[in-house]
């Protein structure tokens, strides 16, 4: 199904008037081209021009519509499956056992992401007095159509309220009228971040929404821990198996941020070499 569909996009994907991007190179040179572009001052996507950087967008928004059917085909009795599945194995992971501080996603129906409601469940208090074995959690706020996200802790699940979008949302005040805890201002690093995203492959390519948000804030995480020498927080995204895609079908630029490794209903698929010792 999704393999027929991403056959029939790669073929209208080369009418384009430049060529996709270049086959998938290793997660090192992946890794190395954002801190470079991390450490220069912000500016256009380097080394692409303006046609280029069009092409580039034009194949992701046709990849994303033959993803986007291949998640709406897929029956509610498979999406639970998977749900489940995935949960499961992250739940029973030493990695995610041993993380202190962590930031994830409030997954949303409506659009078809990885349920994430046991994981949370796992990291707050179950009840008073439990407060010691519960995680450091921050979910994401998005602030703006320019971007800019925010990743809030949380302590309940009653912190969460519903957005213009209807998507749940931490307040930016708790019930105290105290501001919440902007991971970027917390005094200590996160050890892992749970991402959504659109699309994925086993080289740690990940195709997001289009909004670029995730991106944007995982650059300005990365450059706030390496100005504090803290280490690097594993990135790990949460993929349907019909998410996943072959090698060097998903198109990159300068600023998307490669993953750490996958986790999808047939196990983790650990892909950096931190990955690979941690996993």
């Amino acid at each position: 199904m999704i393999k027929n569909a991403v056959a029939s996009l790669m073929v209208r994907l080369h009418h384009l008037p430049l060529p996709r991007a270049a086959p998938a190179s290793t997660y090192h040179h992946h890794a190395r081209r954002l801190q470079l572009s991390a450490s220069t001052s912000v500016r256009p996507a380097a080394a692409m021009s303006t046609t280029a950087e069009q092409a580039v967008a034009d194949q992701k928004r046709a990849l994303r519509t033959e993803v986007r059917k291949a998640l709406k085909a897929l029956s509610p009795d498979q999406r639970a499956s998977e749900d489940l599945a995935i949960q499961t194995t992250i739940l029973d992971s030493s990695w995610f056992k041993a993380s202190k501080r962590l930031c994830a996603y409030i997954s949303c129906k409506q659009l078809r992401e990885v349920d994430t409601t046991k994981i949370l469940a796992e990291c707050l208090p179950s009840s008073p007095g439990q407060e010691e074995l519960a995680k450091d959690l921050y979910v994401p706020r998005v602030e703006d159509k320019n971007r800019n996200m925010r990743m809030l802790k949380i302590t309940t699940m009653d912190d969460l309220v519903k957005n213009s979008m209807n998507i749940l949302e931490p307040s930016p005040v708790d019930a105290n009228g105290n501001n919440r805890e902007d991971v970027l201002s917390a005094s200590s690093p996160v050890d892992l971040f749970l991402l959504p995203g659109q699309a994925f492959d086993r080289t740690g390519r990940r195709l997001g929404r289009g909004g670029g948000y995730y991106d944007t804030f995982l650059l300005k995480y990365q450059e706030l821990a390496k100005e504090k020498g803290w280490n690097r927080p594993l990135l790990v995204a949460l993929s349907y198996s019909v998410q996943i895609l072959e090698e060097g079908i998903i198109p990159i630029n300068s600023t998307d941020v490669p993953i750490d490794a996958l986790v999808s209903s047939s196990g983790v698929i650990p892909i950096s070499p931190a990955a690979l010792e941690m996993m």
